[in-house]
């Protein structure tokens, strides 16, 4: 049994493990609704982090917050995405104007270091108690859905104990509970592995381009190219694993051997700095086999994480938040609706995943390649997939019927290529069963 708690102010309604935007967010919004809500992160903000991309879907989210103008202070302005591929002459780019709902035109791109900071100090000012640099170690669930009891490490050395009516599981990548409770398991259907860094001094495009996020194919798999504000780029590679496997040689110099097999990115980058360490996630895409449970929930990546081809982490991290805050404030205000409250929160977190997933597991297929790069409106199938990468997915916006139609054409133009569908899929099953096969599922 956890320690018997000596200190009223390690109680508290609502604790929060987890300092990015899904904790904050879910911190903030139940703060405001009169919870004594405890956060607890493990590192200090500023720290860095990845997934600099937001959607324009997260501008609401900002005003209901209100950390709008913060956001808009730090980011670089997103006014859409182009995709570059080596089998085809042009790159494609697509502008978030012309999406279904014009009124989420731009996005922005930021430093998250910059980004988790506002919204930590944001929950901080609507009334949480901020806890920075305080690992949890342990989570003992009371008798009869009590609540449950958080043990955690402060890195001067303190263990201290918190005792809560309910848990938000907000760790992110950490998965705290999910590997505590041995409910994460890796995805079966996807697996990638990933390397990324900030340059200085990339070629961008001129304008109103200069922002936008730009996606280039290889061999295997596809990197990512994000202007910040400050003349920072962040470039990373998504691949699998298998080919992961085969570096022999330091980090750093096989993430710019990677580069260099991506002519169209070399050139973006020719003259640019390295300015960061070489950062590597290895076999990264997973879920949980539950969301919540009586007392407790799971936000963002602390339940599931696909990969970022379409940047909808931290946009699906707040839209878990809001969910996942007014699910709680209803289990501890309203006891008898739980079961209610709890079920209509589960349906909201997979929605997303599973909207984006679809999209994710055939990216680098060529029929996939062939839509992305010569898009065609017929019965508005490219203003319903910009809807998708605006992240308009959880709203009245009826992309649905076009989305359907997307996915037939999708079907119809694999079967017409046959040959080459047959090829993708099965060297897919052949990446997906070398991860399970080496059992791998960790930094590579």
């Amino acid at each position: 049994m956890l320690s018997d708690l000596s200190h009223a102010d390690r109680s508290c309604d609502v604790l929060v493990i987890g300092g990015g935007p899904a904790g904050t967010t879910a911190a903030t919004l139940l703060a405001q609704q009169g919870h004594q809500v405890t956060l607890l992160e493990r590192a200090r903000h500023p720290r860095f982090h990845v997934g600099e991309s937001l959607l324009p879907a997260n501008l609401p989210l900002f005003d209901k917050l209100g950390v709008r103008a913060e956001v808009e202070a730090i980011g670089m302005e997103k006014w859409g995405a182009e995709f570059v591929s080596p089998w085809h002459a042009h790159s494609q780019s697509f502008e978030f104007a012309e999406a279904w709902d014009k009124s989420m035109p731009h996005a922005y791109q930021v430093r998250r270091a910059e980004f988790d900071e506002i919204l930590i100090r944001n929950a901080e000012r609507k009334g949480a108690k901020v806890v920075e640099g305080c690992r949890v170690r342990k989570v003992e669930f009371l008798p009869n859905a009590a609540g449950a009891m958080v043990q955690a490490d402060h890195d001067d050395g303190r263990t201290e104990t918190w005792q809560c009516r309910f848990l938000i599981d907000a760790s992110g990548r950490d998965t705290f509970l999910g590997n505590q409770l041995k409910a994460k398991h890796r995805n079966p259907k996807h697996n990638s592995s990933s390397l990324y860094g900030h340059f200085k001094g990339a070629q961008r495009h001129a304008g109103q381009k200069e922002g936008h996020i730009t996606i280039f194919w290889f061999a295997h798999g596809w990197f990512w190219f994000i202007p910040l504000i400050d003349g920072v780029t962040s470039v990373g590679v998504v691949t699998w694993p298998y080919y992961m496997k085969t570096r022999t040689k330091p980090v750093k110099d096989f993430f710019l051997d990677l580069i260099q097999m991506c002519p169209a990115l070399a050139q973006r980058l020719e003259g640019a700095q390295l300015t960061t360490p070489v950062e590597a996630t290895g076999n990264f895409s997973y879920t949980c086999d539950r969301t919540h449970g009586a007392n407790w929930l799971l936000l963002g990546d602390a339940y599931a994480f696909i990969d970022p081809v379409f940047s909808s982490g931290v946009m699906l991290a707040m839209q878990s938040a809001f969910a996942g805050a007014a699910a709680a404030d209803r289990c501890l205000r309203h006891p008898d609706q739980a079961t209610d409250a709890l079920q209509a929160f589960d349906r909201a977190i997979k929605h997303g995943p599973k909207e984006f997933s679809w999209f994710i597991y055939r990216i680098t297929s060529p029929t996939m390649r062939e839509l992305f790069m010569a898009p065609r409106n017929i019965f508005r199938v490219k203003e319903a997939l910009l809807s998708v990468l605006a992240g308009d997915i959880f709203g009245n916006t009826p992309i649905w019927r076009s989305i359907l139609a997307f996915k037939l054409i999708y079907y119809l133009s694999a079967a017409t290529n046959l040959k080459s569908t047959i090829m993708a899929w099965r060297q897919r099953k052949l990446n997906v069963r070398y991860v399970e096969d080496t059992q791998e599922f960790g930094s590579p």
